[in-house]
């Protein structure tokens, strides 16, 4: 087992195991941590705790010290930094026509080097624009091209569900969420009812897909050939693996018959697939 301390640097980003060495940290606490580009303040997220050493990926870099009203003041220096950055960048861009959306701007703690993250459609020319951001402010600049998803994980806003996105609030990595997911839902295809605010497939789709992949193993899909309890054989037209309502249709009516999961027996099942044009069509949702 080794002794870690769970860090995390950005509102909804991910969180860094560090050495705590002699020091004892409590949730909420503020801390200053070694880190790949140089000192960094960051949030305890994860007290003083034991992992196993599997866990740990690489060795792990130290917790140098609690932060200090001086390192809080610095880092709230930082931040007003960072605004003024944004300002300016906004101006440069527009001066020299580049088409590009700054996203977020961040400042390293020992004002070492600042990022500028945007979003572009197309590959941009920004050699003039780091000169120009270099010229003001006298530090190392970094510009990073983010997609939609990063962009709206740094931005923040509402689901249609009302509550913060999934990827601000917890995620601290995005998963890949797939076309075949919604179907397996039984969701509509509609990219208006499915994407979320970034234009990419709902991150939730992820959340329930191990919920659904269960249920299906033991419920019949659309198309499935199953017989009632009475031996009369029909096809699956309508399933719901979450309530476990199916409704069948015999050669007997033209209505389906409403029953369960429980009371048929399965003779031969379907597959659920995307069809070609269903793929063309919604691809473009699937990216980052």
């Amino acid at each position: 087992m080794v002794d870690i301390i769970g860090v995390r640097f950005k509102s909804g980003g991910k969180v860094y195991y560090f050495a705590p060495g002699d020091i004892e940290a409590k949730l909420g606490e503020m801390v200053i941590t070694e880190t790949a580009r140089g000192l960094e303040c960051g949030e305890v997220m994860i007290p003083n705790k034991k992992v196993p050493k599997s866990d740990i990926s690489a060795p792990l870099k130290n917790i140098v010290r609690k932060a200090t009203k001086e390192d809080l003041r610095i880092v709230s220096a930082n931040r007003k930094k960072e605004e003024r950055a944004a300002a300016v960048c906004e101006e440069k861009i527009a001066y020299r026509g580049l088409d590009m959306q700054l996203v977020d701007v961040e400042c390293t703690f020992d004002n070492s080097k600042l990022l500028f993250y945007f979003t572009a459609e197309n590959r941009v020319d920004f050699r003039e624009l780091v000169k120009d951001l270099a010229s003001v402010f006298r530090t190392r600049i970094e510009l990073r091209q983010i997609g939609v998803r990063d962009k709206a994980k740094m931005l923040g806003g509402l689901g249609i569900c009302g509550r913060e996105f999934c990827c601000k609030a917890h995620l601290p990595d995005f998963q890949p969420v797939s076309i075949k997911m919604a179907k397996e839902q039984g969701l509509s295809l509609n990219p208006s009812k499915i994407s979320g605010c970034c234009g990419r497939l709902m991150c939730c789709l992820k959340h329930e897909q191990n919920t659904y992949e269960e249920l299906l193993k033991i419920t019949p899909k659309n198309g499935a050939v199953v017989a009632l309890s009475d031996g009369t054989k029909g096809k699956v037209v309508e399933n719901n693996p979450l309530t476990g309502v199916i409704k069948v249709l015999t050669e007997k009516s033209d209505v389906p018959v409403k029953t369960t999961r429980d009371e048929v027996t399965v003779l031969r099942d379907s597959r659920i697939k995307v069809n070609h044009d269903e793929l063309k069509a919604l691809k473009e949702l699937e990216g980052q």
